[in-house]
């Protein structure tokens, strides 16, 4: 469906799917299904990817990043402990390089945590967005409005970093105050509302 056919999503788009998550938990059957479905979109020459996470969590990356380090340090592959830093824990979560930065992360149901999901991938040019709308709800209305919102702060933010000279990081350039002078974004309304 996704992968399979030549007119398939992945495949007409141009987008490689990507499973995230701890391989070890998938039984062997299902995961040889999944790999099949990496290996036919990984050529897509592109810079979309679509990354399923499948038997993830937050902490088990994180997890396993460490244990990845301390093996490869064990291994003589890191020679000195000042080798560790932000870029060698990134290179070990289970996201790999070809994996560009998280731009938007939603999080259905109106709750406001993230449910140990992405929280590295969170923590600096992500903007984080909560919507009311239950997940099964959520389509293609709900996910062009999200958008929307999201593509009118980020132009707001490119603008003013284009006015300024300066590249700021997000924390930085949307202070409190600033917050409070920026036009309210455009509606959003779902059709599952009543």
């Amino acid at each position: 469906m996704l992968s399979e056919y030549d007119d398939s999503y992945a495949k007409y788009n141009k987008v490689a799917i990507k499973i995230i998550g701890n391989r070890e938990y998938i039984p062997e059957d299902i995961l040889k299904d999944l790999v099949a479905i990496e290996d036919s979109t990984k050529n897509n020459v592109s810079k979309k990817v679509l990354n399923v996470c499948f038997s993830y969590t937050a902490r088990d990356e994180m997890t396993h990043a460490i244990k990845s380090i301390m093996q490869k340090r064990i291994d003589g592959k890191i020679q000195h402990r000042d080798e560790i830093g932000i870029s060698t824990i990134e290179s070990n979560f289970y996201f790999d390089d070809n994996v560009p930065p998280l731009d938007i992360l939603i999080r259905t149901s109106g709750h406001t945590r993230l449910s140990d999901f992405l929280l590295w991938q969170c923590s600096t040019s992500c903007t984080i967005e909560f919507p009311e709308t239950l997940w099964p709800d959520f389509g293609f209305v709900s996910m062009i409005s999200v958008l929307f919102k999201w593509s009118y702060y980020k132009t707001l933010q490119l603008e003013e970093e284009n006015m300024c000279g300066t590249q700021f990081e997000i924390q930085e350039s949307i202070a409190p105050v600033l917050l409070k002078e920026l036009l309210k974004p455009p509606p959003t309304i779902s059709v599952s509302q009543k």
